[in-house]
């Protein structure tokens, strides 16, 4: 089950798990929209994935299983992936 983080690794934007913003990695890395269209060019820079629009759960699934609450920020901001 996707974990829906809460964040944006680069920026901390708050990213609920009903936004449309969001985006992950096949490890589930989150970023915003604006920074993975921005800098990232829609590349994960930790595993150099892609990052695609993250699915949404259902709301009447989120009182059962919500969002996760552990945010993962990298205070030194978005880096482009390695070889991008």
């Amino acid at each position: 089950m996707l974990q829906l983080r809460p964040n944006c690794e680069c920026c901390n934007t708050d990213l609920s798990p009903e936004s449309t913003r969001a985006r992950i990695c096949t490890f589930e890395c989150t970023f915003c929209a604006d920074c993975t269209e921005g800098v990232l060019a829609g590349v994960c820079p930790n595993c150099g994935g892609e990052l695609l629009p993250r699915p949404r759960r259902p709301a009447a699934k989120l009182a059962t299983y919500p969002g996760s609450t552990q945010r993962v920020f990298k205070p030194q901001g978005c880096q482009s992936p390695a070889g991008a």
